[in-house]
């Protein structure tokens, strides 16, 4: 007999448009990041429902100058925070900082993040989950071999998305009652 190990599943969230308002841009200060209503709550019921939480998110502000490294960490912390203020966690967070045509494997929708991530963390990808508010999101799931969940309009649905929600909250609600 072979040795067993620990295999997880896994939400694999962007950031801007999911956990946090973008209306207004990304955040590149810690005081610019605003949770959307439910998302922390989110987070923690995938938590407890047993799913390691992963934050994915495409940080090309940072390659081109717009903000530090240390500015994004300041961001994320606070999200962390927030997060943990409501009993919530995340397993990690990847961050592309790279210019957007810079060719890397990580932006999305190339799948590099959650497969670096899932390699890690011992992450079995047939039973996880993409969530994000755009295409490259969603391509970036699918590539990966993940289900992927949209965060939107029904009508502005990428093709292929496994499920359409209106927000993070609704998202998790319907990844967990799939269990």
């Amino acid at each position: 007999m072979g040795s067993w190990s620990l295999v997880m599943k896994a939400v694999f969230l962007d950031r801007d448009g999911v956990l946090n308002d973008n209306s207004s841009g990304p955040p590149n200060l810690p005081e610019e990041l605003r949770l959307l209503p439910g998302a922390a709550e989110a987070v923690r019921n995938l938590k407890e429902a047993g799913y390691g939480v992963f934050v994915v998110t495409n940080q090309g502000g940072v390659g081109l100058g717009y903000m530090t490294q240390e500015d994004l960490d300041l961001v994320h912390a606070k999200l962390v925070e927030e997060v943990e203020a409501v009993g919530g966690a995340f397993d990690d967070i990847a961050a592309c900082v790279h210019k957007p045509r810079a060719g890397c494997e990580c932006r999305k929708p190339k799948p590099g993040m959650i497969l670096s991530l899932a390699d890690r963390y011992g992450v079995d990808l047939a039973h996880s989950f993409m969530v994000g508010d755009r295409d490259s999101d969603i391509e970036a799931g699918q590539a990966a071999g993940v289900r992927t969940v949209y965060i939107g309009n029904p009508g502005t649905a990428p093709k292929g998305a496994d499920y359409v929600a209106p927000t993070l909250k609704d998202a998790a609600s319907w990844i967990i009652g799939g269990d």
